[in-house]
């Protein structure tokens, strides 16, 4: 395969014609060299140009061998690659045939780095957890944001049933650029928290919680549904995204300041 510039240039000397050119463009995945084909993933190798974060695997109905031929590829045009929802059976896998790559359990998330990990962003993020039960969510939220070169201040187990253990922790969580909330069971700390921070809340629902929770459901809805302003929420269970949309924040605000 030719990258996209020499074949322009093959078509401006007379060397290439029109049409074979524009083969030689589909090859590479219809605008030059940005998709590569595994034929199971056409991998979007120019997203960190685009949005400043290379593309991220998500683990889950991948085999073990699909994630680590993504992994190797993306390591080659990237200086940091994610995975996340990978199982131990998966991680084990890969990280023994991949090196460098380490697994992160409670985030149940690998990561591979070129060089150490910089935290190149000023401020901070704090990634607030509800219960213990509700830290694989959180972890992942946390992970992702650091990825994204945002430090993290974790803020774990301040549900509203023991609001004071909220409250020793209030100064802390106020001085952060960004705020994750993760909460399952009603979702109510993500309404609390909104009535006591002046910083944009990620709230993510989780799926822990008895019946009625309805995986997930119930404190999806009482987060939507929250009368304290300054909120977002993203899906159920997904730390990912509120990490990644935290970490764009944090990024922000450290290029204002």
């Amino acid at each position: 395969m030719m990258d996209l510039e020499k074949i322009l240039k093959l078509v401006q000397t007379g060397d290439l014609d029109i049409d074979e050119a524009k083969k030689q463009i589909i090859k590479e995945g219809g605008s030059g060299p940005a998709n590569l084909d595994l034929g199971f993933a056409q991998l979007d190798i120019d997203r960190e140009k685009r949005t400043g974060f290379p593309e991220v695997i998500f683990g889950e109905g991948k085999t073990p061998e699909q994630i680590e031929a993504i992994f190797r590829r993306l390591m080659e045009h990237t200086d940091r690659v994610l995975a996340t929802r990978v199982d131990a059976a998966k991680a084990a896998y890969v990280v023994a045939n991949v090196e460098g790559v380490t697994y992160h359990e409670t985030a149940r998330a690998l990561t591979w780095f070129k060089r150490p990990l910089l935290k190149v962003h000023d401020g901070y993020i704090a990634v607030v957890c509800a219960g213990t039960s509700d830290l694989p969510v959180a972890e992942e939220a946390a992970l992702t944001a650091e990825c994204l070169g945002s430090h993290v201040e974790r803020v774990f187990d301040v549900g509203v049933a023991g609001i004071h253990r909220l409250f020793r922790r209030l100064e802390l969580i106020r001085g952060a650029n960004a705020i994750v909330v993760v909460a399952g069971m009603e979702g109510a700390l993500a309404s609390v928290m909104g009535g006591l921070v002046s910083k944009p809340i990620v709230a993510v629902p989780t799926s822990i919680g008895y019946g009625a929770n309805l995986a997930g459901i119930a404190p999806l809805l009482s987060m939507l549904n929250s009368c304290s302003p300054g909120i977002s929420v993203v899906n159920i269970d997904n730390g990912f995204g509120a990490g990644y949309y935290a970490g764009l924040i944090n990024k922000n605000m450290s290029k204002r300041a």
